[in-house]
Formats: structure tokens, C-alpha cells, sequence
């Protein structure tokens, strides 16, 4: 059995044709490869979509990408548990206290202790991190995504 451990929260930028149907045929080809997807944030252009996707077990799914010729960057990303809405300002408080800049954020779909989750990718992510868990704010890793 294969289990992802206390690896930081991986996710891959894949570079997509913008065509019906291309993102339903990727989300297949992943549930053939039993490769579940933890977050996901689609951003369409005009020639070209850029799917920002977080799996459950990284190394399969940059095996896979890697398989089918697909272009795509990964890089690690802090998935923080949130308390509710309003306690998002911890988190944006905390990077700006450590004078981070952040790139973007979305949310997962999957809450392990049923409290939202969200994604952000960030410069400098070990600060942010220190920063962020100076505000007691919780970093999850992959080990807490499991299924």
C-alpha cells in the first residue's frame, strides 16, 4: 500500500489546451491511476488553461504527467487549516508581519478535521511557515490528507 507521508503538499502546474472536455479527460485519466485530487484551481485564457491541481500522492501523478508528454511545473505549496472565514486574517496578518509576498491562494476540497483548508503559494515558504505557526495557525502535510 502506498502512503505519502509527512511530505510537504506538492502541487503541479499543468499547461492545458483550452478545448471542451480536455479537463473531464484528465480528471479520468487520474481515477484510472487511483490518483485523487486534494485541491484544484482552473484559470481559462483564451488559447490555453492552467490547472493548478494537489494529489494525494505526488510522485505517481509527476510519473504520470511526465507518461503522457504533458508540459507542467510543480513546486510545494502550505496547505494551513483555517477556523473559519474571518480567521483568513491570520494567516494574511502573519505573512505581512514577516514582509511575504503571496502569490495565490484557493481552497481545498478536502477538509481533514472537518475546518477549511487553503493552499498558498508563496515566496520564502519557511518563513511563511514560522510566521504562520507563530499565530498558531496549523500546517498541514500530505499525512493528514489521507483517505
Amino acid at each position: 500500500m502506498r502512503s505519502p507521508g509527512r511530505e510537504a503538499i506538492r502541487q503541479f502546474v499543468i499547461y492545458a489546451e483550452n478545448k471542451v472536455g480536455w479537463l473531464n479527460d484528465f480528471i479520468s485519466m487520474l481515477k484510472e491511476d487511483d490518483i485523487h485530487i486534494l485541491a484544484i484551481s482552473v484559470l481559462d485564457t483564451t488559447d490555453s488553461a492552467v490547472i493548478r491541481v494537489i494529489p494525494n500522492f505526488p510522485k505517481d501523478l509527476a510519473r504520470l504527467l511526465k507518461s503522457q508528454s504533458f508540459s507542467y511545473t510543480e513546486r510545494d505549496v502550505l496547505a494551513v487549516e483555517v477556523e473559519n472565514e474571518d480567521s483568513i486574517q491570520q494567516v494574511t496578518q502573519s505573512l505581512l508581519g514577516a514582509e511575504i509576498n503571496i502569490h495565490y491562494v484557493y481552497s481545498f476540497m478536502h477538509q481533514p478535521n472537518g475546518r477549511p483548508v487553503i493552499a498558498i503559494a508563496m515566496e520564502d515558504q519557511d518563513i511563511a511557515e514560522e510566521a504562520m505557526r507563530s499565530y498558531n495557525l496549523s500546517i498541514l502535510s500530505l499525512d493528514d490528507f489521507l483517505r
